[in-house]
């Protein structure tokens, strides 16, 4: 076996991300599903790799020839190595892979390992912190990051909607009798509707956020893809800058240049009293943050008056419907809320969470629809 063909397979999670691109209705439950298969299969092996992609990713007869396609693009295929039950033979994936491997291993169980190391690394990646994360890491965070499809939460609209049950539609129910003749033979019946509630992110970008900022901004990102109407992002640092129509890019690269680009203030000084002071006179009190699920990032070191930013979470707190502290040390053994801006913001928020994570981020996901 020669060494480019023992490279170690990776970037599965992109390799989905890809196939939802062409078309495919890729969700996370199916990704889970198939890098926990290809973390099973000998991936030595190309034809038990295709299977294990056909048949955890595709759930429609239209889906496999989509599904052959961007797995023959997707990874490599050596010109004159026959291909095997009609699979295509990969190569190599296009992602660095999580784990690297020794210089002199080749061939045999050493490489094989190394394989389902680097497929089954996705749920301890989940769960890292992710100021600590290495490159190749961060590039599979993206990756996974993609796949997240978020469910942001509902509330109920003025307006009804047709229902099997509910309150009697006496509009609908008359043109029905008079479709049939005059006899009431079908009732109709309606109930209030639903619509998207509104979603704003504050994102501390100060220097002792650094770290994270990147990750959390991505974040924000897949949040404002799912739902550019509904979902307002800001950041805090010495001031505030809305990045909402930023990140309402498709490309994530793009919109992470565009963003970076409009926030003057990374890594600096943090005032959170005043940051949002501005938001709320500018944006929260014309109706962004009404009745809105809001979500703050950021550690609490506060280099202004603690007592102007208590009085402004008081603010935010009976204008929104729900708000949520997302502390990324919150999550760590030992901590201790006792940070000047922390203490200040617990009277007046719904939930202190953790944000260290990917896995954290998710649990703020499921908080943020159960609003």
């Amino acid at each position: 076996m020669d060494t480019e063909r023992a490279d170690p397979l990776a970037g599965f999670a992109g390799f989905a991300a890809a196939l939802r691109v062409a078309g495919v209705a890729v969700d996370a439950r199916r990704v889970q599903a198939y890098l926990a298969a290809v973390g099973q299969v000998d991936l030595a092996q190309p034809t038990q790799v295709y299977w294990a992609g056909r048949l955890t990713l595709c759930a429609d007869p239209d889906d496999l020839p989509r599904y052959e396609e961007a797995f023959a693009r997707w990874f490599a295929v050596d010109e004159g190595q026959p291909k095997q039950d009609g699979a295509p033979v990969p190569r190599r994936a296009r992602i660095a892979p999580l784990v690297s491997g020794g210089d002199g291993e080749t061939e045999g169980s050493g490489a094989e390992e190394q394989l389902r190391v680097a497929a089954s690394d996705h749920e301890v990646l989940r769960h890292r912190d992710l100021a600590e994360l290495s490159k190749a890491e961060r590039e599979h965070l993206r990756e996974l990051l993609v796949t997240l499809r978020p469910e942001l939460p509902r509330r109920r609209a003025a307006r009804r909607v047709p229902a099997h049950r509910g309150r009697l539609d006496a509009s609908r129910t008359l043109r029905a009798m008079l479709a049939d003749g005059g006899e009431p033979v079908r009732l109709a019946y309606q109930r209030r509707g639903t619509r998207q509630r509104r979603v704003v992110l504050l994102i501390d970008v100060s220097g002792s956020m650094s770290p994270y900022a990147d990750s959390l901004l991505r974040f924000a990102h897949v949040l404002t893809r799912a739902a550019p109407a509904a979902v307002e992002v800001f950041t805090l640092g010495t001031r505030m800058t809305r990045v909402s129509r930023q990140l309402r890019q498709r490309d994530p690269e793009l919109a992470m240049l565009a963003a970076g680009s409009a926030v003057p203030d990374f890594a600096g000084g943090t005032r959170l009293g005043e940051t949002l002071r501005v938001f709320l006179d500018r944006w929260g009190q014309r109706g962004v943050a009404r009745r809105a699920v809001v979500a703050v990032f950021s550690d609490g070191w506060e280099r202004g008056d603690v007592r102007l930013l208590s009085d402004q979470l008081g603010r935010l707190r009976r204008l929104a419907h729900a708000v949520f502290w997302v502390n990324p040390h919150a999550g760590k053994e030992g901590y201790a809320p006792v940070q000047s801006g922390i203490v200040a913001a617990l009277p007046h928020i719904d939930r202190l969470l953790a944000g260290h994570s990917l896995a954290t981020l998710e649990r703020l996901l499921r908080e943020m629809a159960d609003a």
